[in-house]
């Protein structure tokens, strides 16, 4: 590698794409071809949209009752989740809670519902303040253990969780299955988490939604790997179970990006998607591509769409794990990184959202609170690519080569976690 150091940055960073991307192409231009030209309104729409109306019509007719406004209100979240309007959410709960209201707030399967729904919007605090309300009501064990899980897995209560996960063990339950594996990647345990999303897909044979949403979820697991030939293979089963899996094609565009090098093919398939959701999940793919073809034009164009939209309060923090990597890098205004990270903490104080807190801290040039921050909340704890690398960053502030070292080359083992923009600065530090 030493040789290498000669050689002009942009050259070492083809180079580097090239060794990493060598295989063969996985995404063929004729398959997206093919998945765009023939794409239909997907019969999931067409029936939801039906749903809606009726249960509307119901409500408008016989007024609140707790059959028509959560009928309505699911709904509500499944076209969400087919069609990226955050609005349907917002709908939705304003429903429930003033229906639960009507009936003096002794509905606790209201609660449980607005529980899932705060999780979706990553409101943490707000699910676990539910979850309390339903619990003093009443609720079965196998939810209450479930739910539990779910809220205390997001606020980083991990020996709760996994409490409440083996007091729901069940090896014939898909939902046991689907939360084991997402413990076990928190935990680094990646072959485990693994074997059990693929048990979770099994289980859901016979319920095409379920299992869909397993195949989605094993595909990201396989990304994260970097075994992206098997990720394709279940993004693919996934889409031919629900052609509206706008993840799954994104999932697609990824690896068309990132192990393909087909900057084209990607832009694309991410504009596809855009034209058919209200999702700003598609836009930040194209700041991405803009990264990949180091368009720094482009790259700032879409930033600060991205921004503009996700800053508006109908989304809360759903994206500041997001806006923190831009205000730290392609926005260049690390004094409201730190503002975000830190309101973050009010959210979730995980060890993931500690250490982007750390790193807004370094880059606004605080580096005693940013090493005070690790040491209390981050050190010894499992950490994703992308915080592995901030805390590498921080290692290097330090002067701590060796540390910085171990922190680049573990976030390198996710190489396809991190944004092109990332891993190229990653190179350097690895050469």
């Amino acid at each position: 590698m030493r040789l290498l150091k000669i050689i002009p940055f942009l050259l070492i960073s083809i180079l580097f794409i090239q060794c990493k991307n060598s295989d063969t192409p996985i995404v063929s231009e004729t398959y997206i071809d093919s998945l765009i030209t023939n794409y239909k309104t997907p019969i999931e729409i067409t029936s939801n949209a039906k749903e809606i109306e009726f249960w509307k019509g119901r409500i408008a007719k016989s007024g609140f009752e707790l059959v028509n406004e959560p009928k309505y209100a699911a709904n509500l979240v499944s076209r969400f989740k087919l069609l990226g309007d955050i609005n349907d959410v917002k709908i939705a709960d304003s429903l429930l809670i003033t229906l639960n209201k009507n009936y003096n707030n002794t509905q606790a399967g209201i609660y449980s519902t607005l529980v899932s729904h705060a999780i979706l919007q990553h409101q943490f605090k707000k699910a676990n303040e539910y979850l309390q309300l339903a619990k003093t009501i009443g609720i079965k064990k196998n939810e209450e253990n479930a739910l539990t899980f779910d809220v205390d897995f997001e606020l980083g209560n991990i020996a709760s969780a996994t409490k409440n996960l083996n007091q729901l063990k069940t090896e014939g339950d898909y939902g046991y299955q689907f939360r084991r594996s997402k413990l076990e990647h928190y935990e680094g345990n990646f072959d485990q988490s693994l074997y059990y999303m693929k048990k979770a897909a099994t289980l859901a044979n016979e319920y095409p939604l379920l299992q869909n949403v397993a195949l989605s979820n094993l595909a990201d697991l396989y990304t994260h790997t970097g075994k992206l030939d098997e990720a394709f293979a279940n993004y693919d089963k996934s889409l031919k179970l629900d052609s509206a899996d706008l993840h799954s094609i994104m999932g697609i565009g990824w690896i068309a990006l990132q192990h393909d090098n087909n900057e084209k093919l990607a832009e694309k398939i991410f504009k596809f998607v855009q034209s058919k959701t209200k999702s700003p999940d598609p836009l930040y793919k194209l700041i991405l591509i803009a990264q990949h073809k180091d368009n720094k034009i482009e790259e700032k164009k879409y930033a600060t769409e991205f921004e503009n939209i996700v800053t508006d309060s109908t989304y809360g923090k759903m994206y500041s794990k997001y806006l923190i990597q831009l205000y730290t890098g392609v926005l260049n205004n690390p004094a409201k990184a730190e503002i975000m990270a830190k309101n973050e903490l009010a959210n979730r104080a995980t060890p993931q959202t500690y250490s982007w807190y750390a790193y807004a801290l370094l880059e606004n040039n605080k580096l005693k609170e940013a090493n005070e921050i690790y040491k209390k909340h981050v050190s010894g704890k499992p950490l994703e690519a992308l915080e592995l690398y901030y805390m590498g960053k921080l290692m290097e502030a330090n002067k701590k080569g060796y540390n910085a070292n171990e922190f680049y080359k573990a976030a390198n083992e996710n190489y396809y976690d991190l944004s092109p923009k990332i891993a190229r600065d990653l190179l350097t530090k690895l050469e």
